[in-house]
């Protein structure tokens, strides 16, 4: 059987021409992201002569341009910016939950140790003595203005009732002509009772406010800070007490030097943050207790004064009292100011 050969120098000619009008590898790779389709490469199995002159199909890959553009970002980018700046605040919030966390975690652990005696306690003696009997003093205020409140409430009523009975007393003694005297005299009478109650009522409203305001806004406002005080006392100590375990650590092994410092750190600001508020505490008790003997003082002889005029039947006393301390007495049958107005 006779072996048929494909060296034929026709053959060898045409494979030379196809590869070497073949794009190169990197031209076609650059036409495919370019959207710009390969040169048509000829069908050697023909001859030149014989093909038709017919396009060659294409294929339109101009989106592989979306591909290597449009996800590549500068570093100054827009987005890569707000990023980096949503990032940075997720950190400082978790910075701050983690230092809450631990400040909670000390100040806990500190209370429940000074609870059952395992720890000391930073003790001011005469500072707290002021504030116990500034809690003293103000429960005992508020029960005076409890008293007080019921006193003006209930009194209230009454000259309600002393004017109502007067309105009566008269109606009957236009209707009753036997009686019309007797009747016309009890009237005057109950009007005289209803306008000095009036009097009385006012002096009385007005050392209710005054307590009032003694109690739920002066004396409230200092025991905040007082408040605030004892929070940073125990803050100070939880954070003293962590410093002498580190440094009792720290002289055992030497390798805790780092923490030690940190907590030297927090140890000074604690320390600075309770030294202001006990400054704070012992000036705001010495101005309070100034401001309450002055109001005490005004205030009470104004309940002294109004209550005995009253109930001694001199009217002219009185309405003197009342000038005295600029109080403006209100209209008949106005009712009694709540505890939000005063």
């Amino acid at each position: 059987m006779s072996q048929v050969t494909m060296s034929s120098p026709g053959m060898e000619r045409s494979i030379h021409e196809m590869l070497k009008d073949a794009p190169s590898l990197n031209e076609s790779d650059a036409a495919v992201h370019s959207g710009t389709p390969p040169p048509h490469v000829p069908n050697n199995n023909r001859s030149k002569e014989s093909q038709p002159a017919t396009r060659p199909a294409t294929m339109n890959l101009s989106l592989g341009t979306y591909t290597s553009q449009s996800l590549t970002t500068t570093p100054s980018s827009p987005v890569q910016n707000g990023d980096a700046a949503a990032m940075r605040a997720a950190q400082s919030k978790i910075e701050t939950i983690k230092n809450w966390s631990i400040s909670t975690y000390k100040c806990t652990k500190q209370r429940v140790y000074e609870t059952f005696g395992k720890t000391s306690r930073t003790i001011d003696s005469e500072l707290e003595t002021q504030i116990e009997l500034l809690r003293d003093t103000q429960k005992k205020y508020c029960n005076l203005l409890r008293l007080s409140r019921a006193l003006a409430s209930h009194f209230h009523n009454v000259v309600t009732t002393q004017h109502q009975l007067g309105e009566a007393f008269s109606e009957l003694a236009q209707k009753s002509p036997e009686l019309q005297e007797e009747f016309l005299y009890n009237a005057e009478t109950q009007r005289n009772l209803t306008k000095n109650g009036e009097t009385l009522l006012g002096a009385l409203n007005f050392f209710v406010s005054s307590v009032n305001t003694l109690c739920n806004k002066t004396i409230e406002d200092t025991l905040l800070t007082v408040r605030q005080y004892e929070t940073a006392r125990i803050e100070y100590d939880a954070y003293r007490t962590d410093l002498e375990a580190l440094a009792q650590a720290a002289k055992a092994d030497g390798n805790n030097v780092a923490r030690l410092e940190e907590a030297q750190q927090s140890y000074e600001l604690h320390k600075q943050n309770f030294e202001k508020l006990r400054s704070d505490v012992s000036i705001k008790l010495k101005f309070l207790d100034e401001n309450r003997i002055k109001v005490m003082h005004k205030q009470l002889l104004l309940f002294h004064n109004a209550v005995s005029a009253y109930f001694s039947g001199n009217q002219t006393a009185l309405e003197a009292t009342l000038k005295q301390f600029n109080i403006k007495v209100k209209s008949p049958n106005s009712s009694l100011p709540s505890w939000l107005e005063q």
